[in-house]
């Protein structure tokens, strides 16, 4: 969520969704194709099975894991790799093992914000593998191509389908890894990857712990905010109504519902401009039991302190080694 299309979302729509679907009207069920105020949608209950259905894949497909070793620094070695995935062709990613360590590993999937890569997560990778986990870092989608992160069509859509499929092919990489423990696996994502995650942890059962760091709702939370107003209203109805009708049932406000049992943090800012607290506090409401909420007198970068807490929450969860 680093620009204005960091986190997409769209927002007004025309008629009431069936039953179980989120109500797309803005202005109640009497509303018409032509009423395209930006306000943010009622989401509706929590994800149905068939909509987490959307993200079911093969588990027993082959990986065929492509591993190039990068380097190797404070005992940690670095590869570039890819691995095969339902309908998106091969992920990118890089690997961060610590292998001069004889015991079993923790796991940890890392996610990248928006604009971004999994490079650019290489510094924060390698200090956890330092600690003692063995990390992956994927590329979403979006940063697979060219342009714009979010296109305002159908294939926004696709794409966030496609990055949750992803992200658990990524956890059967790590448990497919002979010094991985299968038990021990955390999900941590930041910023849109924060906001993801909330989807991701609703969907995929194999986790120990998620963290969602300066997470919101989703791409629509996201954009129907106050601070997209005047872009949103830039756009034609047209536009509006057809990307909102594609992304508001995959929000993942609406998934985070299910993450029962894994274990989760949610770390949010009191002065982030670019998910306000009311945005955050929405997504608190809806994360269930067991979840821990931190808060932070911080913006959307946060400060030393929520890396810490971080730091010893994963310690605690999974084992990473002890804060020194």
């Amino acid at each position: 969520m680093r620009s204005v299309m960091a986190l997409a979302a769209l927002c007004a729509s025309a008629c009431a969704g069936s039953p179980g679907e989120p109500n797309i009207a803005p202005n109640g069920p009497s509303a018409t194709a032509d009423s395209c105020a930006v306000a943010r949608p009622d989401f509706g209950a929590a994800a149905t099975a068939a909509d987490r259905s959307l993200f079911a894949y093969d588990v027993n497909a082959p990986l065929n894991l492509q591993k190039a070793v990068e380097s190797t620094k404070n005992g940690v070695e670095v590869s570039v790799i890819s691995f095969s995935s339902p309908d998106g062709g091969p992920v990118p990613g890089l690997l961060f093992d610590p292998v001069t360590r004889s015991s079993l590993r923790p796991g940890i999937v890392l996610m990248h914000g928006m604009p971004g890569t999994a490079r650019g997560m290489a510094g924060y990778a390698q200090q956890l593998a330092e600690q003692g986990a063995v990390v992956i870092a994927i590329d979403a989608p979006f940063a697979r191509r060219g342009g714009e992160p979010v296109r305002l069509g159908t294939g926004d859509r696709a794409e966030q389908i496609q990055l949750i499929k992803d992200l658990q092919r990524a956890v059967d990489v790590l448990r497919a890894r002979p010094n991985v423990d299968e038990k021990r696996i955390a999900y941590l994502g930041i910023s849109y990857g924060g906001a993801m995650g909330a989807l991701f942890v609703g969907v995929e059962r194999r986790l120990k712990t998620g963290v969602l760091v300066v997470g919101d709702g989703g791409l629509v939370s996201h954009f129907t905010g106050p601070e997209d107003y005047t872009f949103m209203a830039g756009l034609s109805c047209a536009t509006r109504v057809a990307w909102f009708r594609a992304m508001a049932p995959i929000e993942p406000i609406r998934f985070i519902p299910h993450a029962s049992p894994t274990a989760l943090l949610l770390q949010n800012g009191r002065i982030d401009n670019l998910v306000p607290m009311d945005d955050a506090q929405a997504l608190h409401a809806a994360a269930p039991q067991p979840r821990t909420i931190r808060w932070y007198e911080a913006g959307h970068g946060l400060n030393p302190q929520a890396l810490w807490d971080r730091h010893d929450w994963l310690h605690e969860q999974i084992g990473l080694d002890p804060r020194q």
